[in-house]
């Protein structure tokens, strides 16, 4: 590609707003790490991931900025040093990829997770869906790979980069945004079979399956908008200035899943607080269950709500949803909705606790 015949505006131009708006993200990243590190209290990988994904950024950014200013300072007014490829807008491709990797890394681990503990939901197979996820991720990190490696060994101007790499460009968007959407649809997915007809819970799940499909189609968009560009543009730099963005839209996309944990558990006990003097039994209870309902009226006005249901019910649903059905009193409800909350909403812990007791037995005071 020749940067002499296209049109500044179209070129650097558009290569120095993507690396502002890169700057302005990883702003928010940096914002939203802090948050994480003053509110969060995790002790297994995430922070090491959170701090990770931060470095790479920081890296990225350091790259990009060498990148605008010797094309917009150092080779000014110099019209054949535009032409070269400068080794740094070679090199932020890795970091890019690396954090890619890291952070579609662990939303196949989520996904793993759940597929594990919701095993039998979908197939019949509980690992065919990280292994499909892990595929595309691991395909568009070989390639970004093999871009970087290729460009800094080979690549002195723009047109070669043109005429050797355009392929692999293609093919970078193409499995980044299919990645996305594939992750946000598959976790979709088992957040919803996730359901346990308790209304916190479910409540819960809800705001999770619209953050997982946000969070997802953003930088799906991101990929594809690079990917028109290439196709329909490319004699300008307009894809280089939105994958400047995708690697900040990974790691925001990693904290704004990390630091909602909150606020949806919130949304989620409030919801419990408001039905406090309800008892929320499952939806799965109300149909196809053999129950009774015994109502018994004491001294001191309790309602005590006892529910017989057969123990293959139990089985069967303890099986689908791998978590635990048996309930003494409302409080133990509300300790095994949070204990699925958590679950749900990190998907980095063990299986989910199975056991059974019958007959089912939920007290309402």
């Amino acid at each position: 590609m020749s940067s002499v015949h296209a049109s500044i505006d179209l070129t650097f131009g558009a290569t120095f707003v993507g690396i502002q708006v890169a700057g302005v993200l990883l702003g928010t990243s940096t914002m939203q790490a802090w948050y994480y590190y003053t509110h969060s209290k995790d002790k297994n990988f995430l922070p090491a991931l959170v701090a990770t994904v931060l470095v790479f950024d920081f890296i990225h950014q350091a790259l990009i900025c060498h990148t605008g200013y010797t094309y917009l300072v150092s080779f000014y007014n110099e019209l054949a040093k535009l032409e070269t490829v400068v080794w740094s807008l070679l090199a932020q491709v890795l970091f890019s990829g690396l954090t890619a990797l890291a952070v579609q890394g662990f939303q196949t681990y989520r996904i793993s997770m759940l597929s594990g503990n919701l095993n039998k939901v979908v197939l019949g197979n509980k690992l065919w869906l990280p292994v499909v996820v892990g595929s595309f991720v691991l395909a568009e990190f070989v390639c970004l790979l093999t871009f970087a490696i290729i460009a800094l060994m080979r690549v002195k101007t723009f047109e070669e980069l043109s005429a050797e790499l355009k392929g692999l460009s293609i093919a970078v968007n193409a499995l980044a945004a299919a990645g996305d959407l594939l992750i946000a649809g598959i976790l979709t997915l088992l957040l919803q079979r996730a359901k346990t007809g308790y209304r916190s819970s479910d409540t819960m799940i809800n705001k999770l399956t619209i953050f997982a499909v946000n969070t997802g189609t953003l930088s799906s968009l991101c990929a594809v908008a690079s990917l028109v560009s290439i196709l329909a543009a490319p004699n300008t730099f307009i894809y280089i200035s939105f994958f400047f963005s995708m690697g900040r839209l990974y790691t925001n996309t990693l904290l704004a899943t990390l630091n909602a944990r909150k606020s949806i558990r919130d949304a989620a006990e409030g919801v419990n607080t408001r039905n406090a003097d309800n008892v929320s039994l499952p939806s799965g209870l109300k149909h196809g269950a053999s129950s009774s309902l015994v109502f018994q009226h004491t001294k001191d006005t309790r309602i005590s709500i006892q529910v017989n249901a057969t123990r293959e019910y139990i089985s069967d649903l303890e099986r689908d949803m791998g978590v635990m059905v048996a309930r003494e009193d409302s409080r133990h409800d509300q300790v095994e909705e949070e204990e699925l909350a958590e679950f749900v909403l990190m998907s980095s812990q063990g299986d989910a606790a199975s056991c059974l007791s019958s007959p089912i037995e939920c007290t309402a005071v």
